[in-house]
């Protein structure tokens, strides 16, 4: 009885080792081929990850520094040449002697009538009335107006002329001639104006002259008034 068993305990043994070598064999071909694989495979994109997202992050870095100094420089840039081109126009317009007489710094007049040749021929005058030297150029801007300040006749049209600066120390003034056919002889329709509206060259603000001078053309035939350019003095 003992000696049966003999053989069915060493089948059985190498049975059961040759199982476990089975299983070793097993086990140890998949812990060496798996394992290097999922190591290796993990570490190359870490590796690469890594390198994109430093190059990504040193992109950006650049890019934003870049960013914060080109506008910060730009604004800094833009407004001190405002600044300057500002600070230019500004001492131009501020300066005293040579600049232009603001209407407020003039008197209007009109001067005595020298006709001929069937016309009508008056100096409108601006005389400097302020304290400083300043100047006129070109035509003055004329309109006659009735009693109520409502226009008489259409805008002077302007006669053949060079404007030139005239500077008008204090107390100084410059003429512009203001002509028309005489009524009488044109056969214009006429209107006596209670006032001259002058405006000096540039300005919006006008001056008012009262107007003694009698009818003037407003319609009809011939009844254009014109202007010359300013000049010197008071009178041709």
């Amino acid at each position: 009885m003992a000696h049966p068993s003999l053989p069915v305990n060493r089948a059985a043994l190498l049975a059961g080792a040759a199982a476990v070598l089975g299983l070793l064999t097993a086990c140890g071909n998949g812990g060496a081929a798996s394992p290097p694989q999922h190591v290796s495979g993990t570490a190359a994109p870490a590796s690469g990850g890594t390198t994109a997202s430093g190059s990504a992050s040193s992109a950006p870095g650049d890019g934003t520094a870049q960013g914060s100094t080109a506008p910060g420089s730009s604004p800094a840039t833009t407004r001190a040449g405002g600044t300057t081109a500002g600070t230019n126009p500004g001492t131009g317009a501020g300066s005293g002697a040579g600049g232009r007489c603001h209407t407020s710094q003039l008197k209007a007049s009109v001067g005595r009538n020298d006709p001929g040749a069937g016309q009508e021929n008056f100096p409108v005058v601006l005389t400097n009335v302020s304290g400083r030297t300043c100047t006129v150029r070109g035509y003055p801007g004329a309109a006659f107006v009735d009693a109520s300040g409502k226009q008489l006749g259409p805008d002077p049209k302007r006669s053949a002329g060079t404007p030139t600066t005239v500077n008008l120390k204090p107390g100084r003034s410059a003429w512009a001639g203001l002509t028309f056919s005489n009524p009488g002889v044109s056969g214009a329709k006429t209107a006596t104006p209670a006032a001259l509206i002058v405006t000096p060259p540039d300005e919006r603000d006008h001056l008012t002259v009262p107007w003694q001078a009698g009818p003037v053309p407003v319609g009809g035939n011939a009844s254009s008034v014109f202007l010359t350019v300013l000049s010197p003095g008071t009178a041709p």
